[in-house]
């Protein structure tokens, strides 16, 4: 059952992970960018990129620093999703801050048991 579970959080961070970094490029460069013609910040993307290889392969480490770098995505995302006038704009944040939680939240719980297990070993 805990096998599941944790190949099940394990997918859903790499999931959100694949889907944040998308969207970080999609709304910057062609739905809803701050400039007309695309903006810099697509390049928000970039520091996800570093996670790719090591959350695929579930290393407890890169999963825990992607779920520290995944709060500062949740935070732009509720910020924008607040405080932009645009609705595409507001929209595709509210989408950035749901992924950022989920990659958040599949990347603790995945590397929780491993951590519980140091604790106690």
């Amino acid at each position: 059952m805990k096998v599941e579970l944790s190949a099940k959080l394990h997918w859903m961070a790499v999931a959100c992970l694949a889907a944040l970094i998308i969207l970080c490029v999609g709304w910057e460069l062609w739905w809803a960018p701050l400039r007309p013609g695309g903006s810099l910040l697509a390049l928000k993307a970039v520091p996800l990129l570093f996670a790719v290889r090591g959350v695929l392969k579930g290393s407890l480490y890169t999963m825990q620093w992607t779920a520290m770098l995944s709060l500062l995505y949740l935070m732009e995302g509720l910020v924008r999703a607040w405080s932009d006038l645009q609705p595409v704009s507001a929209a595709l944040a509210g989408l950035e801050a749901a992924l950022a939680l989920g990659l958040y939240l599949g990347a603790i719980f995945y590397v929780r048991p491993a951590k519980q297990a140091a604790r106690h070993g």
